[in-house]
């Protein structure tokens, strides 16, 4: 059951949804990032570059950015450090897309943008960094590597890549967790289904090598989430 990722489509990528029933995904996939690490491994990684570059002026796209909670993150600690931001938010899901502009319409150093992450409507070297969390598993391997490759020819400086730590415990620690906090079914089976169809360290590893991406560090985070920190080659690398 964990040897392998789960080939299974999850039903927010079937399209098996109601409208009511996607807006209450949203609301709780927040709370479900907010207390599982995301926004700890961002600050742990990302946040943490930005520091140790002493960027005063930086941009960052987030492929997938569902309702653009993490470029709110990143909006805030830009604030308190008085540097200035550029941050976008892409989405191929309208709904998605507008909730990023609803979300965020104190922050007018976020966009959203409305877009396929296999073929993203930006030109080479665009924005410093580029993100995205709990994106990549919903794609089979071939396409997530095609991914990686727009993300980096998109990016200048560094990806990083947040997703899921394919195990056991975090596969029944979530059941618990949705148990206690009533979370609706759609959250709640799509949820256990992302871990199914996630990673382990070495099939990140071996999806960025098959990129062509240099660099590549994946470390995980508490509680269980991994993160792919890489850069692209160059033309005379």
């Amino acid at each position: 059951m964990f040897k392998t990722r789960s080939g299974k489509l999850e039903r927010i990528d079937t399209g098996d949804y109601t409208p009511e029933e996607y807006d209450v995904f949203l609301r709780e996939i927040r709370l479900v990032n907010r207390l599982a690490g995301d926004a700890w491994a961002l600050k742990k990684t990302l946040l943490r570059e930005i520091k140790k570059s002493d960027l005063q002026n930086f941009s960052v796209l987030d492929v997938g950015a569902g309702s653009g909670e993490l470029l709110r993150i990143i909006a805030k600690f830009a604030r308190r450090k008085n540097r200035i931001s550029h941050l976008f938010g892409l989405e191929l899901n309208a709904r998605s897309a507008d909730a990023i502009v609803e979300e965020s319409k104190n922050f007018a150093e976020i966009f959203s943008v409305r877009g396929d992450a296999l073929k993203l409507p930006f030109a080479d070297n665009s924005f410093d960094y580029t993100i995205c969390s709990l994106f990549t598993h919903h794609f089979t391997n071939e396409n997530v590597v095609r991914i990686l490759e727009e993300i980096t020819r998109v990016t200048h400086r560094k990806i990083y890549i947040i997703d899921l730590h394919r195990h056991r415990i975090a596969y029944f620690l979530y059941k618990i967790f949705c148990a206690g906090f009533r979370i609706s079914p759609l959250v709640r089976e799509d949820g256990s289904l992302s871990i199914l169809r996630s990673f382990t360290p070495a099939e990140l590893k071996r999806l960025a090598r098959a990129a062509n991406l240099k660099k590549i560090r994946v470390k995980r985070y508490f509680p269980y989430r991994l993160v792919l920190e890489a850069e692209k080659l160059t033309a005379d690398e």
